[in-house]
């Protein structure tokens, strides 16, 4: 079901008509439908129900919003989290602590402490020195930190370079070929239980056969721990199963991937973690913004909004895709650029596509900003952090308040000598 639709004309999310958002909160503002979150955590976790033993966490840096955290709390989901403020977030929106899966290439030791001293469930190891780290602060403390060892096994993910993970130079996980002696280093450290191991080839997935060939790597590296006296009682493997943005993506159906899951790792007798976070929240949000202005070019004329590219960067990042639609078309396009205010030529949303004629003041969304928009927001050019808003049927509620510059510019301070 599509949680944003046409009614009499207008779009609206779920019961709200988005006119009445941008009436009573402004814009530009990120708007998110419940039903949506719902539906897809439900979805992703029948589609692995031919896997005996899953532990599901939500991958926080997708959308860390703590209502949004509320909800999938109360759909059974724990937590990835890649940071000690991710992890405060979880906790706070009751999510269980030992169901929260701690990942990142760069935890400090503060980090480490908060997360045991938490008792969060697991710790993903992404070099031995951390390992050795973690086990002494978990000792000096008379606890013992659950982990896994991330292991890089050098397949690519074939998706945007920025967000592969897999491949041999990037900067996750350990080389596969040296897993096997770090892990039973690991595994003699007094504070520290290895359970297992763990992958993330990358974000955006279209294709399982690079999912499918990385956990055939992973099969192999089991049989050789295991081989060696180990026990392996976790494979964490990751997140990363794409979505549509645009017409001609066609994202892998959730029951096939759980069919391959299911054959792939037929035989482990493990417990599966998975992390997914844009395949839960992609699809649930857009971001309403306004016309400002319909500005002629030479080519093509530029659609200015009041969105820009410090409320969504992925376009200015990744030269990503979203869908840009009128709130109240007309049944009429025209070929336009779309772009922000921020005095940046890479603040632009789409170069010379066809679009919904729109004028100035109109409302637009941009589609399929649930994930990886909000939470990269930042107040460049000295704008407003962008609110969020979570719509639950024909209610809807301010979930995080736009932040205005007045209050940014008055936590700055200047030094007395100046």
């Amino acid at each position: 079901m599509d949680h944003f639709h046409y009614r009499d004309g207008a779009l609206f999310c779920e019961g709200v008509p988005l006119s009445r958002i941008a009436d009573e909160v402004g814009t530009p503002v990120y708007v998110y439908s419940a039903a949506a979150f719902r539906q897809q955590a439900r979805a992703f976790r029948d589609g692995l129900a031919p896997v005996p033993d899953v532990h599901l966490a939500y991958a926080i840096k997708a959308n860390p919003n703590i209502a949004v955290l509320r909800l999938l709390a109360a759909e059974g989901y724990g937590a990835d989290v890649v940071s000690g403020g991710e992890m405060a977030r979880a906790l706070a929106a009751g999510m269980p602590a030992e169901g929260i899966v701690f990942s990142g290439v760069g935890k400090t030791a503060a980090e480490l402490v908060r997360g045991l001293e938490a008792g969060i469930g697991q710790f993903n190891l992404e070099l031995e020195e951390e390992g050795v780290v973690l086990a002494r602060l978990a000792a000096e403390r008379g606890l013992t930190a659950k982990a896994v060892l991330r292991v890089n096994p050098d397949v690519d993910a074939g998706t945007h370079a920025k967000i592969s993970t897999g491949r041999k130079e990037n900067k996750f996980g350990v080389p596969i070929d040296q897993a096997p002696a770090m892990y039973a280093r690991l595994a003699a450290l007094p504070g520290l239980a290895m359970q297992g191991v763990a992958i993330h080839i990358g974000s955006q997935l279209l294709d399982l056969a690079p999912l499918e060939a990385a956990y055939a790597r992973v099969k192999q590296l089991v049989d050789e721990l295991r081989a060696a006296g180990h026990t392996i009682a976790r494979v964490d493997l990751g997140g990363g199963v794409g979505i549509a943005y645009r017409a001609g993506d066609v994202p892998p159906d959730l029951a096939d991937y759980g069919a391959m899951v299911a054959r792939a790792t037929r035989g482990w007798d493990v417990r599966l973690m998975f992390e997914p976070g844009r395949v839960i929240s992609g699809g649930a949000g857009v971001l309403l913004t306004t016309v400002i202005w319909v500005k002629p070019g030479v080519t093509h004329p530029y659609v200015i909004v009041d969105a820009a590219m410090n409320d969504l960067a992925r376009p200015s990042l990744y030269d990503a895709w979203h869908d840009f639609a009128a709130v109240r078309p007309t049944g009429e396009h025209f070929t336009a650029n779309i772009a922000g205010p921020v005095c940046e030529t890479g603040d632009t949303f789409a170069m010379g596509r066809e679009v919904d004629r729109v004028a100035s003041g109109d409302l637009a969304v941009f589609h399929t900003a649930g994930a990886y928009g909000a939470t990269m927001a930042s107040t460049y050019n000295s704008r407003a952090l962008v609110p969020e808003v979570l719509v639950d049927g024909d209610r809807f509620a301010v979930v995080a308040d736009r932040i205005a510059a007045e209050t940014i510019l008055a936590a700055e301070c200047v030094p007395e000598w100046l």
